[in-house]
């Protein structure tokens, strides 16, 4: 048995010795994606090829910490019901022994090919990083295909999760790093073939206007276009807490402008959260078959106290967003969720006009929409949102799962709140406002047993029992 081998038995062994007492727990999602077992981060080689969305993950299958991550791998022909399928890589290869980091996929030549960091901790306990590529002929076994990229001078080793793209016949790259003097870059690089690269230097970073002090290392950068504009997603570790804004361990965020594939420039504007809630990082995109761009983030933050997570106690913590389509109108992304959504949908269980105050129950995996002069939601007893006309602030207020004290996380809305679309899963909220003007997502851990909401306001609400039988894992 090779070591590639006996890590995948070891993966497949976990799945089988926990798996039950994983699925028993009442927190564990029932629409959305989340582990077998063990721990999930990172959304990984998002794409749709020959016509299946493959959606990778990074995975520690052995324990609900973090390690030597393996590509996880879940399909879909809908984008509603998905597939756990075989292990895609495992950190095997001397080039990846310490954990197959998050990268990117692209199509070419009718295979599938993933591009990846390879992380290494030598002898000395120092870090070494390689930007790797591995390929399949069936979107299901990859066989690895070596080095591409060595680290580059002017970097330290914290250089990984390339993003690789086509553009007017050439092959594109960016990758997240931290320079020689410790600050956030985005690295750019160029090739004719997707085997030999020319770095061609450093698109943005932390140091230069107008992205000042925005932190030490920027990870999982995603350069795309909307509307005919650039947008490069990222997200940066170190930026300090400043009012309303940067409030989670780590942001993640994006900023628009121009980039000359010529002059290896990217010209832009101010970075802006893409999120707004407690919960949300590394967010990948892919553009479908039908020209949406669509985005797929890890609903969990790093070092952002992931232990004290309940659902540790029966092996298994994290889970991903739902997917969503970004727009951008007058320089800012809006997200929604994908019309395939609506296919979640089992049964209506609300459809009410409300005068005042709304006191029902629901299910814990629901779909709901308010419309029109909203005051305040409560969910399970747990979860406020509330918003203020005279400070145009919505603010989401949660007890923290460390230590049981309220926290909050806001937004301005200068239009006012006059539309929600909530999607309710086990232990998680994905709150979509004004249409998707801003975004709050986050994870939950209310009574298990609790299903309490009221709403006040002059609203009308419809809600929707959700399918809790969209994910198979075996």
């Amino acid at each position: 048995m090779t070591y590639d081998e006996k890590l995948r038995k070891q993966a497949y062994d976990a799945i089988e010795n926990h798996q039950g007492m994983v699925k028993k727990d009442l927190y564990y999602p029932t629409y959305h994606i989340a582990p077998p077992v063990g721990l999930l981060n990172d959304p990984n080689g998002w794409i749709q090829w020959k016509g299946t969305y493959h959606l990778f993950f990074q995975w520690m299958p052995f324990h609900s910490g973090h390690g030597a991550k393996f590509w996880g791998h879940f399909s879909s022909e809908d984008l509603v019901n998905w597939t756990l399928e075989p292990i895609a890589l495992t950190p095997s290869q001397w080039f990846d022994k310490s954990g197959c980091y998050s990268g990117s996929a692209v199509s070419v030549d009718e295979k599938l090919k993933l591009f990846y960091t390879g992380n290494v901790k030598n002898e000395l306990g120092q870090r070494e990083t390689y930007q790797c590529t591995a390929e399949s002929v069936d979107g299901i076994t990859f066989t690895k295909t070596g080095v591409k990229i060595d680290l580059p001078e002017g970097y330290t080793p914290h250089f990984r999760d390339p993003k690789v793209w086509a553009y007017k016949g050439r092959w594109y790259m960016v990758v997240g790093a931290q320079t020689d003097n410790e600050v956030g870059a985005v690295a750019f690089f160029e090739s004719n073939d997707l085997d030999s690269w020319t770095h061609r230097g450093i698109l943005t970073k932390a140091d230069q206007d107008p992205l000042n002090n925005l932190g030490y290392m920027w990870e999982c950068p995603d350069l795309l276009e909307l509307n005919g504009q650039n947008v490069l997603l990222f997200s940066p570790q170190g930026l300090q807490a400043d009012g309303i804004d940067f409030n989670n361990q780590y942001q993640s965020g994006y900023v628009v402008g121009k980039l000359d594939y010529e002059k290896a420039e990217l010209s832009h504007g101010g970075f802006i959260e893409l999120d707004r809630g407690f919960e949300f990082y590394a967010p990948q995109t892919t553009l479908d078959d039908y020209g949406r761009r669509i985005l797929v983030a890890w609903m969990g933050v790093p070092d952002q106290n992931e232990s004290a997570q309940p659902t540790i106690a029966n092996g298994w913590v994290h889970q991903m967003t739902l997917p969503r389509e970004l727009t951008l109108v007058d320089g800012k992304i809006y997200q929604t969720p994908l019309n395939e959504m609506e296919q979640l949908r089992a049964c209506e269980s609300i459809e009410q006009s409300v005068s005042k105050e709304l006191a029902t129950s629901i299910s814990r995996g629901s779909e709901i929409q308010i419309e029109g002069e909203i005051s305040t939601i409560e969910l399970f007893n747990y979860t406020t949102l509330s918003y203020d006309k005279n400070t145009e602030l919505l603010t989401m207020e949660r007890p923290s799962y460390v230590d049981g004290s309220l926290e909050t996380r806001s937004c301005r809305l200068p239009q006012g709140l006059y539309h929600l679309r909530i999607f309710v899963d086990h232990s998680s909220l994905e709150i979509f406002v004004n249409y998707g003007e801003e975004v709050f997502t986050s994870r939950i851990f209310a009574d298990v047993f609790e299903d309490s909401i009221r709403v006040q306001g002059r609203v009308n609400v419809q809600a929707w029992d959700l399918k809790n039988d969209t994910i198979q894992v075996g």
